[in-house]
């Protein structure tokens, strides 16, 4: 007997590939839509249960560091973007497996869907803080969407099932016209009357292309639709929260204790060099907020409690009326590689912490504040950093605005000295006073240090590593040491020796600071790494560290091609 599969077969075969398609079709419009609606009604309800966004959330929480690091390293900071674009590809992709499912051992493909509502609904209840209003949008996302996949399948079916029967009345039909022939007239008479008969069936019948029409029709609507809804609860979500509106219309109290002025020397005027105060726009923003938290001033609040004397709650009316302090700080994310551009400097307007903190009285034995954002994330903060003299605040503008949502809106932390998973707490409504030894923060959870003093650090901003004309150029770029300040910073040229720099006048120990050298660059490829050394006599090494679990180590180093 032969192995080769028989005619029939292989049009089965075939037939169940090129039913695949249409039914991948019909998941995917089904998820669509259901998600489209979901997020629509999220929007709409003013709730935190976004379902894409929720389980994106949900992934962040449970990822491990490394997770984490590579997609700063390659996304920068638009990694939740790349995150939440990952959670539509794979939604895609399984509503797709799950329409072939359903077509092939139906109910199973509507239970996959049913599962991964399941999932966001899981995501959404997990989150801080969680109301019964917010397993709305996912409940409703999972019924529409398992309703509109059993819908699609059987319009398929049906379509389909019309298909193959006007493939067996044809069949039928050329078996009569064979027989017409051999049989002579009076058998082609006979054939003929039956024919009319079954055209005359056939003419009955819905054509097969209107139902399999009629099935790409539902399936591309329910797909638009659901981006429609999908689009208009963004537009919805970011345009008409009231919170938007009363942060354009606040006007933050003048400061009782002015930043000194930014020496004119601070700033070098260098092609290619960013300024070294950071506008917003271009302020770096990381944390594991993948929906801004959208907090109205009027119902915030910051509650100081734990290892205190007296515990401590205050309103924003009364921290604006408090006597406000400006200051100019540089914050900077653990996760920036060397030479990394996650650390940018502004001017802050806030409120001493050490003068909330004395209010409470920390107990002596207490070693550590918890600070808690909107949406529940923790920092682990040493005591000490936030009743000593540096300018430690709550910080309630931003560049002489009111914060950005993105960087904190109402009230944030910045704390100088500390990378920001230990110190830099956004959207903050909660400190209480603990010790390392009782409490573990959300990053301290995840293997990183629990205190996190920022590394002395230089890189290299002109010129970029790439092609560069022989003659004389500038190499500059931004040093820091918070806390402590720049004393030096060197370069050196491929293995030559160490060169000085000009160093840009400092604002401050808190900031970074400007440096450059002029160069007559030669033909040729070369090597420019840069180091510094803070005011306390401290060299930054050249031993390579990756940022887990407290911060990066090495010396950055770029490579230039120069061209005679």
């Amino acid at each position: 007997m032969s192995s080769e599969p028989s005619l029939a077969e292989a049009q089965t075969r075939r037939g169940r590939l090129r039913g695949a398609a249409p039914a991948g079709l019909a998941g995917i419009g089904a998820a669509a839509l259901g998600v489209g609606l979901g997020e629509f009604a999220a929007a709409f309800l003013q709730t935190t249960a976004s379902p894409i966004v929720a389980v994106g959330a949900l992934l962040i929480d449970l990822a491990p560091p490394w997770a984490k690091d590579t997609a700063i390293a390659l996304f920068g900071t638009a990694d939740k973007i790349a995150l939440i674009a990952l959670v539509a590809v794979v939604l895609l992709v399984v509503a797709a497996i799950a329409g072939v499912l359903e077509r092939a051992r139906p109910p199973w493909g509507r239970v996959l869907i049913g599962l991964i509502a399941a999932i966001g609904a899981v995501a959404v209840a997990t989150r801080t803080p969680f109301s019964p209003l917010d397993t709305v949008p996912p409940l409703l996302a999972m019924v529409v969407a398992v309703l509109t996949l059993q819908f699609l399948a059987k319009t398929l079916a049906d379509a389909e099932q019309r298909a193959r029967q006007r493939s067996r009345e044809s069949a039928v039909a050329v078996a009569r016209g064979s027989a017409v022939g051999a049989t002579g007239r009076a058998a082609a008479s006979e054939s003929e009357t039956e024919g009319a008969a079954g055209v005359e069936v056939e003419s009955t019948a819905t054509p097969a292309g209107v139902d399999r029409r009629r099935f790409l029709i539902y399936s591309g609507a329910s797909l638009v639709v659901g981006v429609i809804a999908a689009a208009s609860g963004a537009a919805l979500s970011a345009g008409t929260r009231a919170v938007t509106a009363v942060r354009e219309a606040i006007a933050l109290p003048a400061a009782a204790v002015k930043a000194a002025a930014v020496p004119a020397g601070a700033q070098f005027d260098i092609p290619g060099l960013p300024p070294v105060v950071t506008p917003n726009a271009d302020f770096y923003r990381i944390d594991t907020a993948l929906s801004v938290p959208l907090v109205n001033p009027e119902g915030w609040s910051l509650r100081i409690h734990g290892l205190v004397d007296n515990e401590v709650t205050i309103t924003w009316d009364e921290l604006l009326a408090l006597p406000l302090e400006e200051s100019i700080t540089t914050l900077m994310c653990v996760s920036n590689e060397v030479g990394g551009g996650l650390i940018g400097n502004a001017l802050w307007l806030g409120y001493p912490l050490r003068e909330l903190l004395k209010r409470a009285g920390p107990q002596a034995d207490a070693d550590m504040v918890l600070s808690k954002s909107a949406d529940g994330w923790t920092a682990s903060t040493p005591i000490g950093a936030l009743t000593d003299d540096r300018n430690a605040i709550l910080a309630v503008g931003m560049n002489g605005e009111p914060l950005p949502a993105e960087h904190g809106f109402p009230v944030r932390m910045v704390v100088p000295g500390l990378y920001g998973y230990v110190s830099a707490t956004k959207w903050v409504v909660d400190l209480e006073v603990t010790r390392f030894d009782r409490v573990n923060a959300y990053w301290t959870d995840r293997g990183w240090s629990a205190e996190g003093p920022i590394k002395i650090g230089s890189r290299i901003d002109v010129p970029s590593a790439g092609s560069l004309n022989a003659g004389p150029t500038t190499i500059a770029g931004f040093a820091w040491q918070q806390h402590t300040g720049i004393e030096a910073v060197e370069v050196q040229i491929d293995d030559g020796e160490w060169m000085p720099t000009e160093l840009a006048a400092p604002i401050s120990d808190d900031t970074w600071l400007q440096w450059k050298l002029d160069w007559d660059a030669p033909a040729g490829e070369h090597s420019v790494r840069v180091r510094a050394t803070s005011s306390d006599g401290e060299v930054q090494t050249d031993a390579r560290a990756n940022v887990v679990p407290d911060g990066a180590t090495g010396h950055h180093e770029i490579t230039v091609n120069v061209t005679a």
